[in-house]
């Protein structure tokens, strides 16, 4: 069976070297690099499945080379891996096609995750899961852009919690005695916990003061930084702009 392809384009020999050593065992390495132009002119030569690039290359940076994929006719799967982890640059990566930004040192087991995520789209074996991948995406972009860390529990109770208000969203009128349970079910803990989660990874956006990042997401002034939605305002609220926008 053919394995996915994957670029690997990093300034750091280390980091290109750990990734080479954690996806070897199941992708193929079919090239890695420092230089964006040599990254684009692979990738516009080549096949390639997944490129995992940094932002800070030679010659040209991964901005301008995220543009440039733009052009091409089969584009890769991007995933960002840097340590520039300033509001405007992690915006500026998504809006310019990446997938996910991660950021450095990252953790292998979340990139593994994300890795499989993105080429699971590649791959035709289940409609129903590949069709849920956009969505999926598009959360976890907000979750980016507002601030609320991948390592925490709260991330994917949080993530659980919309796409269940999306699929029905009566459930947020019974956010304790039906949504809750159920997320717990799910991920084998108890109700407390996940509701105790949920409230921790919105409080960590607003500690971080991303309020306007928030806002704009929203496209409307929705809280200031003395305003904090509960749980339930803040998953309708991601539910319906998910609804709105034909997810």
């Amino acid at each position: 069976m053919e394995k996915y392809k994957i670029y690997i384009s990093d300034n750091s020999e280390n980091v290109v070297r750990e990734l080479e050593e954690l996806l070897k065992p199941q992708y193929d390495i079919v090239g890695t690099g420092f230089d964006g132009n040599e990254t684009f002119e692979f990738l516009k030569q080549n096949k390639v499945d997944l490129l995992i690039t940094d932002l800070v290359l030679s010659s040209i940076d991964g901005f301008e080379l995220l543009e440039k994929i733009k052009t091409l006719k089969e584009k890769p799967k991007i995933i960002v891996v840097s340590n520039l982890t300033h509001d405007g640059f992690v915006s500026k990566a998504i809006e310019e096609g990446a997938s996910y930004f991660m950021i450095k040192p990252f953790d292998k087991s979340t990139l593994l995750k994300r890795i499989e995520e993105l080429l699971l789209e590649k791959k035709d074996v289940n409609l129903k899961t590949i069709k849920n991948k956009p969505l999926e995406e598009k959360i976890t972009n907000i979750f980016i852009t507002v601030g609320i860390p991948a390592h925490i529990k709260g991330y994917q109770y949080l993530r659980e919690a919309i796409k269940m208000a999306i699929e029905n969203p009566d459930i947020i009128n019974s956010i304790t005695k039906k949504l809750y349970p159920a997320i717990a079910e799910k991920f084998e803990t108890s109700a407390s916990k996940v509701e105790r989660a949920i409230r921790h990874a919105i409080e960590v956006a607003w500690n971080r003061g991303k309020i306007e990042n928030i806002n704009s997401v929203f496209q409307i002034k929705v809280y200031d930084s003395n305003e904090k939605p509960t749980n339930g305002e803040f998953i309708a609220l991601v539910a319906d702009k998910m609804i709105i926008e034909g997810f």
